[in-house]
């Protein structure tokens, strides 16, 4: 590193490449060459000053000039042989977000290319994968979209994440857990299935420093230990291997130890249930030939020195996996009677192991590094084809997110065709979700299914090797019990869509009972026909409520999406005056509001805004009046609950079940006065007629009574439960001013739960 003065004040480290760029970028002879280089270099030199210059005076948490990330950025991208348009943008990744520019001056200055890597970045900046279902889903969505337009945006997040994970340490300690856990779930995955191995083990031990910090601590100091004898070790198999390949013929280019990084040890002693002086392979060694087939006979020449460990080969140069990783991988018993692991490839399948996808820009056979943009087109993403194929037709967020799992988060099992096709399948696959592979019409036909020539049900799950083979018949047609047992989304999806067509009438009654029970049977059929239920069903993607029984009845879309869809259509309805849940002074000034509001927004029938064309019910465990601050809870087959703020049973109730309504004081002079039960408990001394006294009390105020229980014993005062109904409050408080005053009359109060 050396330190190179700019056009500012603050003098920052720079690497040897970024100094040499330098160079270039101010020299240029006529030399085709030289003038391309002269370019490239300009435009990375151009991008550092720019960023250097936009960020002066910013700084991070640790301290340091904010510079010295994006110049780690970039450094990390110019190691992946990233081109001049990826590393100008992870000079640039941070400053539309972080300063007063523009994406369209981006692009005015650096041109369109480094304008949409640097766009793509920054609204990957703004996804928040701790979220809940719904909002996760869309920014998985957002995410491979971007990533489709171009794969390097992703890798330009990666190499951003990386170094803030290598900075981690100056965070809070919640906020560093936060971060952690999104990295283990999230980026750590993504460069694995980018084939980025050196990105993934760093993110992956990074995020178990933090997550886990004392069984890292333990498993890094075990390994320091061991680090001697173990080296000692794979110096005399190294020195064997050597002489006996030397000795076959076979040109070994490379032949060396890795030690595996401390994330993998430690999830195979969780996987095993061992300690770890049980786990002995912690290194593995690497031959590197020249071509395939010398791979092979290096694999002979191993097995003949090493005695073999069955089960343990694998060979990923026949099958690679999707993140086109090729190598042979073998576990034999080494000289000290350890298992001891060796991997053998050639020095193109070693670049695409280290450096994954990035290996297309590092190791090109043309040498050019300009055309490095790769999409989804491209053969070795698959898989993220397979993500956006499903991006329009998984409505469900949780399938969705299951899908993104099937594809992204799992190595494939991979099967064979009757021709010996290779077709790969999420672990856990049946023989529906192979025929479903093939064709639609071979799943939507499968009548039964051979497994290595022998004839297995059809939920037999799938093993690496197996060669399938699915009969149709022109009037099978799936069945609904295959849902059970169909590991990937895209045969769940078509198991569906073909209930969807042809199922209709039966969809549609299903998903009408499913929805009446959670509504309730009172009112159902009007609520089906409101402007509020056809409101649900465009916000669920439907045309019409009928379309969206249909959905609901075949799988297509959750009871619970369709509920929380209901809710927030409820909630839009409300009046600007209705306030939020468990404030009793501002929904008294809301009711104020209210009153003081024109009589033609409100329904002056109803005696509670907020629930017009809503089946509801007043709680009897508040009994709430006119008078009181209340709050509606939506229900289970019941509609809505109406309860006074502050009551008992909402303690539990999840915000989002909650409904803002308020009292109608125009239905206090329609046509037919309101009136609400309440029961209250009233202690008396114990004598003849106290009863008689008290409902001719209640008769005089024109007080219905519709129960009285009286509870004595002797020397006791009498309890009386009485259940009258009441217009509203200030009416209740004078039933009680009256009561008290009889002389017999010990206590008087409500019976409710009811934080008062």
């Amino acid at each position: 590193m050396s330190t190179i003065v700019l056009n500012s004040s603050v003098n920052i480290p720079l690497p040897d490449w970024l100094k040499k760029c330098i160079v270039h970028s101010s020299a240029s002879n006529g030399n085709a060459d030289n003038d391309r280089k002269f370019s490239d270099a300009n435009l990375i030199c151009r991008a550092f000053e720019f960023a250097h210059q936009l960020h002066q005076g910013q700084y991070r948490k640790s301290g340091e000039p904010y510079i010295c990330h994006p110049v780690a950025v970039a450094g990390l991208l110019h190691d992946l042989g990233g081109s001049p348009a990826m590393i100008a943008a992870g000079f640039l990744h941070d400053v539309v977000e972080d300063t007063d520019i523009t994406i369209e001056q981006i692009g005015e200055l650096f041109g369109a290319e480094v304008r949409q890597l640097v766009e793509g970045v920054t609204k990957l900046s703004k996804i928040n994968f701790k979220s809940k279902t719904e909002s996760q889903a869309e920014n998985f969505r957002r995410m491979f979209l971007a990533m489709a337009q171009d794969i390097r945006v992703i890798v330009v997040k990666l190499a951003d994440r990386l170094h803030n994970m290598r900075t981690l340490q100056v965070m809070p300690d919640e906020k560093r857990r936060r971060i952690a856990q999104e990295t283990r779930d999230i980026f750590a995955p993504l460069a694995n299935r980018l084939g980025i191995w050196h990105f993934k083990w760093e993110l992956e031990d990074l995020s178990f420093k933090y997550l886990e910090p004392e069984a890292f601590r333990q498993i890094q100091q075990h390994v320091s230990e061991k680090r001697t004898s173990r080296e000692e070790k794979l110096a005399k198999a190294t020195a064997i291997l050597r002489d006996r390949l030397q000795q076959a013929g076979i040109k070994c280019l490379d032949i060396s130890g890795r030690p595996k990084h401390l994330y993998s040890i430690y999830q195979k002693m969780q996987r095993q249930q061992k300690e770890f002086h049980e786990i002995y392979d912690l290194a593995a060694l690497r031959i590197i030939v020249e071509t395939n087939e010398e791979c092979y006979r290096a694999l002979a020449v191993v097995h003949d020195a090493f005695r073999p460990i069955p089960g343990r080969f694998k060979d990923y140069i026949g099958l690679p996996k999707p993140n086109r990783y090729q190598s042979l991988h073998t576990g034999v018993i080494g000289l000290t009677g350890r298992p001891l692991e060796v991997q053998i490839r050639t020095m193109e399948m070693h670049h695409i192991a280290e450096y994954g996808i990035a290996a297309h820009w590092k190791y090109k056979e043309t040498g050019n590094s300009n055309n490095s943009h790769l999409s989804a087109t491209d053969e070795k993403f698959t898989w993220l084809r397979q993500l956006l194929e499903w991006q329009s037709d998984l409505k469900d967020a949780q399938e969705y997110l299951d899908s993104v799992k099937d594809n992204l988060f799992e190595d494939d099992v991979y099967v064979f065709t009757p021709k010996g096709d290779v077709i790969p399948l999420s672990p856990g696959s049946t023989s529906i979700d192979f025929a479903y592979h093939i064709h639609t019409e071979v799943g939507n036909h499968c009548a039964g299914a051979k497994v290595n020539g022998r004839m297995v049900p059809l939920s037999t799950r799938l093993q690496n090797g197996d060669i399938v083979e699915i009969m149709t018949q022109k009037n099978s047609h799936p069945s609904l019990d295959w849902l059970n047992f169909a590991r990937t989304s895209a045969a769940k999806y078509r198991i569906k869509q073909w209930y969807k067509r042809s199922r209709r009438e039966e969809n549609v009654a299903r998903g009408r009972e499913l929805l009446e029970k959670e509504l309730g049977k009172t009112g159902f059929d009007s609520l089906l026909k409101s402007d509020a239920m056809q409101s649900v069903a465009e916000k669920c993607n439907y045309h019409s409520v009928e379309d969206l029984l249909a959905g609901l009845g075949y799988g297509e879309i959750t009871l619970n999406l369709v509920l929380n869809r209901w809710r927030e259509v409820v909630k839009a309805q409300q009046p600007l005056a209705v306030v939020q849940p468990f404030l009793p002074k501002e929904s008294a000034a809301a009711n104020k509001a209210l009153r003081d509001a024109p009589a033609t927004s409100r329904a002056s029938d109803s005696p509670i805004v907020g629930v017009e064309g809503l089946v509801y019910h007043l709680a009897g465990c508040c009994t709430p009046i006119p008078g009181e601050p209340i709050i509606g809870v939506v229900t289970r087959g019941k509609g809505i609950s109406i309860h006074r703020q502050g009551c008992h049973n909402l303690e539990c109730v999840e915000y989002e079940r909650l409904v803002p309504v308020c009292w109608n004081p125009a239905a206090e002079h329609s046509s037919r006065p309101y009136t609400y039960p309440v029961n209250i408990q009233i202690e008396a001394l114990d004598r003849v007629g106290v009863l008689k006294d008290i409902l001719s009390r209640l008769s005089d105020q024109g007080i219905n009574v519709r129960y009285a229980q009286v509870k004595t014993a002797i020397g006791q005062p009498a309890l009386m439960d009485l259940g009258i109904d009441i217009r509203d409050r200030p009416q209740l408080e004078q039933v009680f001013v009256q009561i008290k005053k009889m002389s017999d009359i010990l206590n008087i109060r409500r019976v409710g739960q009811i934080n008062e």
